[in-house]
C-alpha cells in the first residue's frame, strides 16, 4: 500500500515541480522523431561509407562481413558441437538439430573455467586447455570416435577473413595470452587439437554472439534478419540484404560517432563518461545508449544536480561522486512499476544520501529519461537498417524479425516496449517483430555451422561438377601451351599454312623502334563508324618522345554502304580538312595506315581486303589492295600527296608503340572484345616469305587456334552453345574462350544452366536473362571489383529482372571468377607458347623480353592481368617477361611502324 500510495504522489502537485524541473534540465536528451529521423540518416550514410571499398577504411561504422550467407530455413538437420568463448568461463555444447517437421533443437553443454595463469600465459597454453576440455566433454558423451562439425563462438575483436578464419585484433576481458594477437584462432585451436592426436573436428564457423542471437531466433522464424544485442556492451548484425538476399555484415556500431557526426546531440554529461573511460573519442555511440553506461550517466546527472542544489539539499556523498556506484541495474530497479521509488530511495540511502520524496520522484524520471534515450537512438539506427532492407528488396512494405538479446533488454521493465514503439514510428512502412534469444552465442554457432552444412550439401557438389571443367590444372596449360606451339609451326610452314588454324601471316615489319626514330608522320586509323587521323611527332636525342594530335570524323551510313570510290574520297577529304586544321595544307608527309579488317598482306604497303565487316558495304573493294584504293583518291583530289609507308593491324600497333618505350618489347597482345598476338620471328622460320637474314613481325590471327578440333577436349558445353549461336560457328574457337565478347555470354548460359537446375534464382529465369549477350562482360569487371557487400552483383541480377538471395550473390560471383580466371590463364598459356618459341629460335637458355599489350579487358578486369602473368611465368620458366600496357597503339602504332621505315629506308639510301 506504501509503495502504490508512493507512485500516485508521482502525479501530485508536490512533486509534478520537481519532475518538470528534470525536464527542463535534461531537455537535449529527450529526442523528437523528427530528430531521430535525422539520427537514423546520418547512421545510413555511415554504414554506406563502411561497404564503399574505398571509403571503408574512414568510416566509423565498419559494417565488417561475417561470411554468414543464410540464416536457417528449417530443413537443417544433424549433430553438431558448439564452443562458446567468451570470459573466465566458457561451455562446450552438443546440439542435434532434426527436420523431421517439428524443428527440434537438443542440447547438452558444460561450463569449464579457465584459470588466471592461462589467462595471462601463452596462447600455447591456453588453446592447449580448450582442447583439453572439448576431449573431456566428448569423453563423456562417448563420441570422441566422430568427426563432428564445430561452431565457435570467440567474443573477442577480430578481423574475419573467411567463415572459418578469424585473426584476433586485441584480447579484452582480462585476457592477455601471449602470441594470440594477430594470429588465426581458428588455425591455434585447430594445432592445439592435432597436438593431442585422440580426437579430430571438423570447424566449421567462427562468429560473434550478435551473430549466434540472429541465427537462433533465425531458426525460429525465418524472416528473422537482424540480430541485436543490448547489454553490458552492445552491438547488432545484419544478414545484408544484397538483390533481395542475405549477407552477413557486422555492423560494429558503438563507434558510430566517432568522426563526430553525433557532437550536437551529445550532452555534456556523454562527454564526462568519454573523457572518464579507457578508451576517449572511441566508441561513442555505445557510451550513449548501452548497459555498460546507463547507470554511470544517471550518476553523473545525480551529482551536477547536487551540486547546483537542485537534488539533495545540495549535500553529496563519498559514494555518490565513486565512478561506477550507480549501476545499471539499478536504473532498472528504480524504473519497476509497482516498486520504483521505494527502489530509489533504497539505492539513494545506499550512496550515503538522505533523500526527501521529491529526490526520489526526480531520480525515477532521470532513469526514465535516460534509459528513453537509449532505447530510442536504438531505434533510430534500427530503422536506417531496415530501410536499408527493404529498399534493397524493393517491397513496397516490408516484414521482418529483429532477434533480440542482452540483459538490458531482457530485464529492464520498460527498455523492449520503448525500442518497439520507436522503431514502429521511426519506420511505419514496415511490420516488425521482435523475437527474444535463448542461449544465442552457444547455440546460434551451432546453427551457422548447421546453415554452412546444408548450403554445402545443397548445392556445392552439383555446381562443383558443372565448374570443374572450366578449371585448368598445370598439366592441363603445359598441354595447350604444347597445342599452342605446334599449330604455331603449321601456320608457319609453307607446306601446312594453308590448313593451318593459327595463320602467323607476315606483316613486313622487320625491325622495333630503336630511339633514332625522327620526323612527323601521319597515321590512319579506320576500323569502324568514326575513324581517327593523327599527327605524330618523333623526336630523338635530348628530346625524344611522341606528340600527337588527333581529330575523330564520322563515316556516314551512306558512305559506308556506297561505292569504294565515294568511301576512300571522304577519307581524303578528311584528311585534307586535318592537315587543313593542323596549318599543313599542301605539305607531304609519311603515312602509317592502321586498316583494322580482314587482309591478306603482300608487302609492308600492299594489303588486299578479303571481306568488309563492322556494318561496312563498299562497293569494288574486295579482293582490292585498300593502299592503292588511298592513294588513288589522293591523286583524284589532286591538292596534296603523301607517302603511304605500311599498312598494318591493330596488334602490330601495339608492340611498335610499346616498342618505343621499351627496346626489350617484341610482342604484341590485344586482349579486349577480341584477342590477337603477334611477335618477332626469324626470317628463316617465316616460309611464306623469301629470305633468311634478319626477322620479321608475325600476325598470328591467335583467335582461330582450336578451329581444327585441337581444342575440343578443353572446350565445355557452354563454349559450344556459346559457338553455335555465334555470327561464325566453328570459327574463331580460341577467341570464344578468352575474349572479352564471349565471356559474359559463356557466363550468362551457366547462370541458365544453373537455375534450370535449381541451383540458383529458386530455378526461376527471367526473361532478360534468356537474351543473348544481355550480360555484358563489364559485368565481370565490376562483379570481381567488389569485396564488400556484393552490391555490384546485386545491382546487376536486379538489372536482369532476378530476384537473388546472398548465396545466389555468391554464386554468380564464383561463376564470373572461374570463367575470367580460365580466359586469363589460356591466354597466359598461348603468351608462354610465344615467348618460349622466340628463346627457342635463339639458343637461349633465358630469355628477357617484354610483351606490349592492349584491350579492354586486360586493362579493366580486375584480376585478368594478374593472373595471366602468373600463368606465363608458371609455364615459361625460362623468359623473363614484363608486360607494358599501350597507350593508342592503333594509331601511334601505325606512325611508328612508319617512322621504323623510313630509318631503315634512309639508312639503306646511304
Amino acid at each position: 500500500m506504501i509503495a502504490s500510495h508512493m507512485i500516485a504522489c508521482l502525479f501530485t502537485e508536490l512533486n509534478h515541480n520537481q519532475v518538470q524541473k528534470v525536464e527542463q534540465y535534461l531537455y537535449h536528451m529527450r529526442l523528437s522523431d523528427e530528430t531521430l529521423l535525422e539520427i537514423s540518416n546520418r547512421f545510413r550514410k555511415e554504414m554506406e561509407k563502411g561497404l564503399g571499398a574505398t571509403t571503408h577504411p574512414t568510416a566509423s561504422v565498419k559494417m565488417l562481413p561475417t561470411f554468414v550467407r543464410s540464416t536457417p530455413d528449417g530443413t537443417e538437420h544433424g549433430e553438431f558441437l558448439a564452443l562458446d568463448l567468451g570470459g573466465t568461463n566458457f561451455r562446450v555444447l552438443r546440439v542435434r538439430v532434426t527436420d523431421n517437421g517439428l524443428q527440434k533443437v537438443e542440447m547438452e553443454n558444460q561450463i569449464y573455467a579457465i584459470p588466471e595463469d592461462i589467462m595471462r600465459g601463452s596462447g600455447t597454453q591456453l588453446f592447449d586447455h580448450i582442447a583439453e576440455c572439448l576431449a573431456n566433454f566428448m569423453d563423456k558423451l562417448q563420441i570422441k570416435d566422430k568427426k563432428l562439425p564445430l561452431g565457435f563462438t570467440f567474443s573477442f575483436p577480430c578481423h574475419q577473413t573467411k567463415l572459418d578464419e578469424s585473426f584476433l585484433v586485441s584480447w579484452t576481458k582480462g585476457f592477455k595470452s601471449s602470441g594470440v594477437e594477430g594470429r588465426d584462432v581458428v588455425a591455434l585451436i585447430r594445432k592445439a587439437i592435432q597436438r593431442r592426436g585422440d580426437f579430430d573436428i571438423d570447424i566449421v564457423a567462427v562468429v560473434n554472439d550478435t551473430v549466434g542471437t540472429m541465427m537462433t531466433c533465425g531458426y525460429d522464424d525465418q524472416n528473422c534478419e537482424i540480430g541485436l544485442i543490448v547489454g553490458e556492451d552492445l552491438n547488432t548484425e545484419q544478414p545484408w540484404t544484397v538483390g533481395c538476399g542475405l549477407w552477413g555484415e557486422a555492423f560494429g556500431w558503438g563507434a558510430f560517432g566517432d568522426d563526430g557526426v553525433l557532437n550536437d546531440i551529445r550532452t555534456e554529461f556523454d562527454r564526462e563518461i568519454d573523457m572518464g573511460s579507457l578508451n576517449p573519442g572511441k566508441q561513442l555511440f555505445e557510451k550513449m545508449i548501452s548497459g555498460m553506461y546507463m547507470g554511470e550517466l544517471v550518476r553523473l546527472i545525480l551529482v551536477k544536480m547536487a551540486k547546483e542544489e537542485l537534488l539533495f539539499q545540495g549535500k553529496i556523498s563519498p559514494e555518490l561522486l565513486t565512478t561506477g556506484s550507480f549501476e545499471t541495474k539499478d536504473v532498472s530497479d528504480i524504473e519497476d512499476d509497482k516498486d520504483g521509488i521505494r527502489k530509489a530511495y533504497q539505492v539513494l540511502v545506499r550512496l550515503g544520501l538522505n533523500p526527501l520524496q521529491e529526490d526520489c520522484v526526480a531520480t525515477h524520471r532521470i532513469c526514465q529519461i535516460v534509459s528513453t534515450r537509449s532505447a530510442n537512438l536504438c531505434a533510430a539506427t534500427l530503422a536506417a537498417v531496415l530501410r536499408r532492407i527493404k529498399e534493397n528488396k524493393g517491397e513496397d512494405r516490408l516484414r521482418s524479425t529483429i532477434g533480440v538479446d542482452g540483459s538490458v533488454y531482457k530485464k529492464h521493465p520498460h527498455f523492449a516496449k520503448r525500442l518497439h514503439k520507436a522503431v514502429r514510428r521511426l519506420v511505419p512502412d514496415c511490420d516488425i517483430r521482435f523475437l527474444r534469444s535463448e542461449d544465442g552465442s552457444g547455440k546460434g554457432a551451432a546453427m551457422v555451422t548447421a546453415v554452412a552444412y546444408r548450403l554445402a550439401d545443397q548445392q556445392k557438389a552439383p555446381r562443383q561438377n558443372t565448374l570443374e571443367p572450366l578449371k585448368l590444372s598445370h598439366e592441363q596449360l603445359l598441354e595447350v601451351k604444347r597445342r599452342m606451339k605446334l599449330e604455331m609451326e603449321r601456320g608457319l610452314s609453307k607446306e601446312t599454312h594453308s590448313i593451318a588454324p593459327v595463320k602467323m601471316l607476315p606483316t613486313y615489319v622487320c625491325a622495333t623502334p630503336d630511339g633514332t626514330e625522327k620526323g612527323d608522320f601521319l597515321a590512319l586509323d579506320l576500323g569502324g563508324t568514326n575513324f581517327r587521323v593523327l599527327l605524330v611527332r618523333v623526336r630523338n636525342g635530348k628530346r625524344r618522345g611522341v606528340e600527337m594530335h588527333n581529330k575523330i570524323y564520322s563515316i556516314p551510313q551512306e558512305v559506308m554502304h556506297g561505292t569504294g570510290e565515294e568511301l576512300f574520297d571522304h577519307i581524303v577529304q578528311c584528311i585534307a580538312d586535318f592537315l587543313e586544321y593542323m596549318g599543313m595544307k599542301g605539305v607531304s608527309l609519311p603515312l602509317g595506315f592502321t586498316f583494322s579488317f580482314p587482309c591478306q598482306q603482300n608487302s609492308l604497303d600492299e594489303s588486299i581486303l578479303l571481306k568488309w565487316t563492322k556494318g561496312f558495304k563498299a562497293s569494288g573493294c574486295e579482293g582490292e589492295d585498300v593502299v592503292t584504293l588511298l592513294k588513288e583518291a589522293i591523286h583524284r583530289r589532286e591538292e596534296f600527296d603523301l607517302d603511304v609507308v605500311a599498312v598494318v593491324n591493330d596488334t602490330v600497333g601495339t608492340m611498335m608503340t610499346c616498342g618505343y618505350e621499351d627496346p626489350h618489347c617484341e610482342v604484341g597482345l590485344i586482349v579486349g572484345t577480341g584477342s590477337n598476338a603477334c611477335y618477332m620471328e626469324e626470317m628463316r622460320n617465316v616460309e611464306l616469305v623469301d629470305g633468311e637474314e634478319g626477322r620479321m613481325c608475325v600476325n598470328m590471327e591467335w583467335g582461330a587456334f582450336g578451329d581444327n578440333g585441337c581444342l575440343d577436349d578443353f572446350r565445355t558445353e557452354f563454349d559450344k552453345a556459346v559457338d553455335d549461336l555465334s555470327l561464325n560457328p566453328g570459327k574463331q574457337k580460341f577467341e570464344k574462350m578468352i575474349s572479352g565478347m564471349y565471356l559474359g555470354e559463356i557466363v550468362r548460359n551457366i547462370l541458365i544452366d544453373f537455375t534450370k537446375r535449381g541451383l540458383l534464382f529458386r530455378g526461376r529465369i527471367s526473361e532478360r536473362l534468356k537474351t543473348r549477350g544481355i550480360f555484358e562482360t563489364k559485368f565481370l569487371s565490376q562483379i570481381e571489383s567488389d569485396c564488400l557487400a556484393l552490391l555490384q552483383v546485386r545491382a546487376i541480377l536486379h538489372h536482369l529482372g532476378l530476384e537473388s538471395t546472398c548465396d545466389d550473390s555468391i554464386i554468380v560471383k564464383e561463376v564470373c571468377t572461374v570463367v575470367a580466371r580460365r580466359a586469363a590463364q589460356l591466354c597466359g598459356a598461348g603468351m608462354a607458347a610465344v615467348v618460349d618459341k622466340i628463346r627457342e629460335n635463339r639458343g637461349l637458355d633465358t630469355l628477357k623480353v617484354t610483351v606490349g599489350v592492349d584491350g579492354t579487358l586486360y586493362k579493366l578486369h580486375p584480376h585478368f592481368a594478374k593472373v595471366m602473368h602468373e600463368t606465363v611465368k608458371d609455364l615459361a620458366p625460362k623468359c623473363e617477361v614484363s608486360f607494358l600496357e599501350s597507350e593508342d597503339g592503333s594509331g601511334k602504332g601505325a606512325a611508328l611502324i612508319t617512322a621504323v621505315a623510313c630509318r631503315i629506308r634512309e639508312a639503306g639510301q646511304r
